[in-house]
């Protein structure tokens, strides 16, 4: 467990610094850098190459599912140790699958954070007890097991779809990914085609309970 560098994310201050003081209570645990979104998360990865990561799963900009896929790429040896307050099959599901290590309940006291980090430390998936079972036998079936209603869009357009949900404009998501305001037009008319969809807020609802953004963001 020693030289365990590890790296937060949430994009809130307040549960950061509760959580940098938990997590350095854990022996050999060193919180290395802290990010406040899921970009920033990504870059701070890159650059010091952490070998653990605990990270809320819904943020602004990039969410943590789609964060763990980009850190997993960029450090494959590196755990995730994933953040939530939802019970959610989809939610466990996306984060497994995309490369999480663990997924622990934010109500979680205190003791089970560091059952969780020592868990996935020794290579082990960690899921919080609430989780129900039947997500972890979705998650074993593998291949054979139905796709969630996101698994066939592409990095992109996931990441204008989570800008869509949390009420951003086509010019406020052309400005923040430095694309043309067509170009955005383009996806959004690709994605209601894809997913089925007649409107936006079809799409913010499916973004909801496919576990791309929380209920209230």
């Amino acid at each position: 467990m020693s030289g365990m560098r590890t790296l937060l994310v949430d994009d809130h201050a307040l549960v950061r610094a509760g959580l940098r003081t938990l997590l350095e209570g854990i022996e050999g645990v060193t919180v290395i850098a802290e990010a406040g979104n899921g970009e920033e998360a990504v870059q701070l990865a890159a650059e010091h190459r952490p070998e653990l990561v605990v990270m809320d799963i819904a943020m602004p900009q990039l969410g943590g599912l789609d964060a763990a896929a980009r850190i997993r790429q960029i450090v494959p040896d590196c755990r995730v140790l994933m953040l939530s307050m939802h019970v959610s099959d989809e939610y466990v599901r996306r984060a497994l699958r995309a490369g999480a290590s663990g997924y622990l309940l934010k109500d979680a006291a205190a003791v089970e954070l560091e059952l969780a980090v020592k868990a996935v430390m020794r290579g082990e998936t960690y899921l919080s007890p609430r989780v129900s079972t039947q997500v972890v036998d979705h998650y074993v079936r593998g291949p054979g097991s139905a796709p969630g209603p996101l698994d066939n869009l592409t990095p992109r357009q996931r990441e204008i779809l989570q800008h869509i949900a949390n009420g951003h404009s086509t010019k406020e998501i052309a400005h923040q990914l430095g694309l043309s305001v067509k170009t955005v037009e383009t996806h959004r008319a690709q994605l209601m085609e894809r997913l089925g969809m007649r409107d936006v807020a079809s799409l913010v609802r499916l973004a909801i309970r496919a576990g791309l953004v929380a209920p209230d963001e």
